[in-house]
């Protein structure tokens, strides 16, 4: 066949092959605009102020209400999207495209459910037993779920289930189809945004550690920080006494290591033999101690310029003194027990 001939063909196949793409396209564009089959189960969603189409389309896409966050984005570019006001919404998994614009062009009217407050400091037990408190969940169920990798955090080192510190400290609205992995996954996320927020990864690097060992960082500096102004400063000390590599000498890590709170600790319990105990090994515990909240996360992401290696508290108030010298910390130790705090 002659080159003059063939090229009808040629053009013929490729117009062809565009009309294939182009519906292919068209039938995945689709089918992420109005899935197939019922939508799935409830989820609880947050918008928070300020929020851009392109976050709430990230969000929607990463708690499962949506298969596409790039498919949300055309959608609302062609089809329109009112102004969606900050709060909570209920939506379902999978759900149709045009009900979750309804939904958000309608204003965060759902019921909230039932509170639920996590304070800053808590253990993965001690979440539990607050999760355990609303009707019909189990503390038990809860950290079976924790443990089992079904939920991950995205600043979870590979190789591990433990989702110990990377739940976010706040108050959380539950609803009845909130089983404990919904509740779980719930706080895991709102971690990680929060995390994801504050630059955690740039943050991190820039501090020299991984973000997971700033997870870590942050967890001790909610633990023996009692006043915000003083959390970067705590920070600071711990970073100081990393690039010294003197032991870290946390109280609140022996405390970890013994499972349980105790007014005062004694020199037999520096010597618990536990990865966790900074007073024997040097250089960061394995993991987070406690949840950090999101001033002891900045705090460790964060940390006050300063030369201190030393910290004390030395008022009713929970205020530390912080000192560069051992001179320094013995004058502030004085100052406490002039006091009446140690």
């Amino acid at each position: 066949m002659s080159p003059r001939r063939r090229w009808p063909y040629l053009l013929g196949a490729v117009v062809l092959a565009g009309f294939l793409a182009l519906g292919a396209v068209a039938t995945w564009y689709q089918h992420n605009v109005d899935p197939p089959g019922k939508a799935g189960a409830a989820v609880a969603i947050t918008v928070e102020p300020g929020m851009s189409t392109a976050e709430i389309g990230r969000l929607l896409e990463r708690t499962g209400v949506i298969e596409s966050a790039t498919v949300f984005r055309y959608y609302v570019k062609l089809n329109g999207l009112g102004t969606v006001e900050a709060g909570d919404y209920t939506l379902h998994k999978r759900e149709d495209m045009a009900v979750v614009v309804k939904t958000l062009e309608g204003g965060a009217k759902i019921d909230k459910g039932v509170p639920l407050t996590i304070p800053e400091g808590l253990t993965l037990p001690q979440v539990a037993q607050l999760v355990a408190t609303l009707p019909g969940r189990s503390a038990e169920k809860f950290l079976q779920v924790a443990a089992s990798g079904a939920v991950r955090s995205r600043y979870e080192p590979a190789g591990t289930t433990s989702l110990e510190g990377l739940l976010l400290p706040e108050t959380y609205f539950f609803v009845a189809d909130d089983d404990e992995a919904a509740i779980l996954r719930r706080m895991v996320t709102s971690f990680d945004d929060l995390a994801t927020k504050l630059d955690i990864v740039g943050a991190s690097t820039r501090l020299g550690v991984t973000p997971y060992q700033a997870v870590v960082i942050a967890s001790m500096v909610e633990r023996e920080a009692r006043v915000d102004e003083d959390r970067g400063k705590v920070a600071r000390v711990i970073y100081n006494r990393l690039a010294a590599e003197m032991p870290l000498e946390i109280d609140a890590t022996v405390q970890f290591a013994l499972g349980k709170q105790k007014e005062v600790l004694l020199f037999k319990d520096l010597e618990i033999d536990s990865p966790y105990n900074t007073y024997k090994h040097a250089g960061l515990p394995p993991g987070p101690i406690a949840s950090p909240g999101r001033e002891s996360l900045q705090g460790a992401l964060d940390p006050t310029p300063g030369n201190w290696i030393f910290f004390v508290v030395i008022d009713d108030n929970g205020h530390h003194a912080f000192a560069a010298t051992l001179a320094e910390q013995e004058r502030n130790i004085a100052l406490a027990k002039q006091n009446g705090v140690r």
